[in-house]
């Protein structure tokens, strides 16, 4: 059979990914290759022998990787539950934990007919359109301040609503705006939101430091800076008996917890660990009578995707 054997190529690439410090050298290379080939990782064993040119562009592809520039950034592509979204440079690579807050809304969902979400600091919009993937009949809302997360979330609702998904709708807001989505007070079943919750200065992964959007990762000297916004927003956009769920640092557990628990309006609030056990995420339900939601005008969004 003509062409290269892929093994060596593969060992090669661990071992430089490895020296550089990379995490999961072995199945960072694998995906690399398999990106180039166009096949699931699970069949390179499939293929021993490659082009030449497939070599030299995995060889290429691991020593940008060994740079640190980001696995994602490289393959263009991030996945959240069994959504594939398309990033780059400009906005926040979505991260594995947030699986998490997709199957915790989904859970919330699951006995609720033509939910309305909505999805605060959306980036990439992943969030929102793996919860609209999950649930066609859903109304998803996804918002960003940010103009380059935006054109991503837009590019992505577009690549999504042709493969089939119910549309999500694209709002350019900032959640520290009170008239955030006015329209639409009372009427949200779920906001979720991953918002920047890093403090500044906390060292982190080059990948993060020198490729994440600054503002989409740090959010002032204690991390917290966006987090009261976020709680005040989604008093407002949620319907009685509606949840809130949110991710937050693993040093914000107790302060989170706190600033909820002194909000009259929500109940039912606790802090879920990560699978490492962690304290990472937030939730509680908006008090009152659960009924049926409001209507949302369409005029309170003003891009749709």
């Amino acid at each position: 059979m003509n062409g290269s054997p892929l093994r060596p190529a593969l060992l090669e690439g661990e071992r430089v990914l490895d020296a550089a410090g990379v995490p999961s050298a072995r199945a960072e290379v694998e995906m690399l290759a398999a990106h180039l080939l166009g096949i699931e990782r699970t069949r390179l064993v499939m293929v021993p022998r490659v082009e030449p040119s497939v070599v030299d562009s995995l060889g290429e592809l691991v020593r940008r990787r060994a740079e640190r520039v980001p696995l994602q950034h490289l393959t263009g592509t991030a996945a959240l539950g069994r959504v594939t979204l398309a990033v780059g440079p400009g906005v926040f690579v979505p991260r594995p934990e947030t699986e998490w807050l997709l199957e915790r809304g989904l859970s919330w969902l699951r006995d609720r007919r033509d939910p309305v979400v909505v999805d605060l600091c959306t980036g990439s919009g992943a969030l929102a359109l793996a919860l609209a993937h999950e649930r066609p009949d859903a109304r998803v809302i996804a918002v960003d301040n940010d103009r380059a997360a935006l054109e991503w979330a837009h590019h992505n609702a577009g690549l999504r609503r042709e493969l089939g998904d119910t549309p999500i709708e694209v709002v350019a807001g900032d959640v520290t705006d009170p008239d955030l989505l006015a329209e639409c007070a009372a009427t949200a079943d779920l906001v979720v939101c991953n918002p920047p919750y890093v403090p500044e200065g906390t060292p982190v992964p080059r990948e993060v430091g020198e490729y994440d959007p600054h503002a989409a990762v740090f959010a002032g000297v204690d991390g917290l800076e966006l987090v009261p916004h976020v709680v005040a927003r989604a008093e407002g956009l949620l319907r009685p008996g509606g949840l809130l769920g949110m991710e937050h640092d693993e040093t914000h557990g107790g302060a989170v917890a706190a600033l909820l628990h002194r909000r009259p309006t929500l109940t039912g609030v606790e802090t879920h660990p990560d699978l490492t056990g962690r304290p990472r995420f937030a939730t509680a339900v908006l008090s009152g009578q659960t009924g049926s939601a409001g209507s949302c005008s369409a005029q309170a969004v003003d891009e749709l995707a």
